[in-house]
């Protein structure tokens, strides 16, 4: 059929991501799982490039997102090519990888076509924003999902503090900031996800998707996602993550009286201080930007400026290449993490900015 013979123009050598069509439907498959499907750049121009032709491919009426093997979809971004960039290069070539990453992102938030994501197993980082934004978004009980940036001593993005901000009272706020990982049930709650499948329901889901409409399909396979965790914590998250700042957040957390608060208090206080207030900082910011668009503008921002600063390159290396666990952060204090440390995180970056704002469109659901 026409989409066959056109995604195999993108398809090429290289099978980091494997594109197929069948039946009324284009499958892209996430495709290095030694690397939990880790995203390159490459990766990234794949995806993109295969988004375009099924965009205009007439006998593409939906396309589903999965991840090859079996733990996950996607663990994030290449972080180790991040680590390598910005110790010893000159930051150009993540700056670039992010400016593709981030288009890709909008532009799954308003693909014309409905967009399934299977959120199977551990969907982390990047994996967020090639799924989350989607029009359709199915966790499965192995789901984990997370922004766990701050644990390496960077910021969430991918438009995850765009998500995030839209959560109820302040579970955003305390996702963003301790990097937890949800599964289904507070996946849905917070708005990650859409629709909860059974793990071994989906791979028949995603078959079934060739030959027949979505509504279809998910009205076969959809069950109720099975309770989380955060309605329960919502009175201590939301009357502690409600202060002014981290460090007011982080004693509220101790007062509490809570053995939840006082495990996330103790999991903030090994997160890289900078982190976590400029974290914070973007979270309230994001809340008032108002669309996606510009959130990722703001993210880019803040991505570029965590290039140059010594708590990035440390927190890789402590928890993806040394794996000792014991980064030493820079300050390593959240009081000597000053506003003027965190505002150079917004500067506007004149010619180098994202730019995304311009073209800010909130469209309605084509289907």
């Amino acid at each position: 059929m026409t989409g066959a013979h056109d995604a195999g123009a993108v398809t090429g050598a290289d099978d980091s991501v494997l594109l197929r069509t069948e039946g009324r439907a284009a499958y892209l498959t996430l495709n290095r799982p030694r690397a939990l499907n880790a995203l390159t750049h490459a990766m990234v121009r794949r995806i993109d490039a295969a988004l375009t032709v099924w965009e205009h491919d007439p006998a593409v009426e939906t396309v589903v997102v999965t991840g090859a093997g079996e733990r996950g979809l996607c663990a994030g971004g290449d972080i180790r090519a991040i680590h390598d960039d910005a110790k010893n290069g000159d930051g150009t070539a993540s700056a670039a990888f992010w400016r593709d990453e981030y288009r890709l992102n909008a532009r799954i938030a308003r693909y014309p076509k409905p967009y399934v994501a299977v959120m199977d197993g551990i969907v982390m980082g990047g994996g967020v924003g090639v799924s989350a934004h989607g029009s359709v978004r199915i966790a499965g009980e192995r789901s984990r999902i997370a922004m766990p940036e701050t644990g390496i001593g960077f910021v969430p993005d991918v438009g995850g503090t765009y998500l995030l901000a839209l959560a109820p009272g302040q579970l955003g706020t305390h996702l963003a900031l301790t990097g937890t990982a949800v599964g289904a049930g507070d996946a849905q709650l917070c708005g990650l996800s859409d629709h909860y499948v059974p793990s071994g329901s989906l791979p028949r889901l995603v078959q079934d998707l060739a030959h027949a409409p979505v509504r279809e399909v998910l009205g076969r396979h959809v069950r109720p996602a099975p309770p989380g965790e955060l309605a329960e914590a919502r009175g201590w998250i939301d009357a502690c993550y409600s202060a002014a700042t981290v460090e007011e957040i982080i004693g509220r957390l101790l007062d509490h009286g809570d053995s939840g608060a006082k495990q996330a208090a103790e999991t903030l206080l090994a997160k890289s201080p900078t982190a976590l207030k400029v974290t914070l900082a973007a979270m309230r910011a994001a809340r008032g930007l108002g669309s996606l668009e510009k959130v990722l503008d703001q993210e880019y921002r803040v991505s570029c400026a965590a290039l140059t600063e010594p708590d990035l390159v440390e927190g890789i290396r402590a928890q993806v290449i040394d794996k000792d666990r014991d980064p030493r952060w820079s300050p390593p204090t959240l009081a000597e993490v000053t506003d003027a440390d965190v505002a150079r995180f917004f500067t506007p970056l004149g010619e180098r900015e994202l730019g995304l704002a311009a073209s800010d469109i909130t469209p309605e659901a084509p289907w």
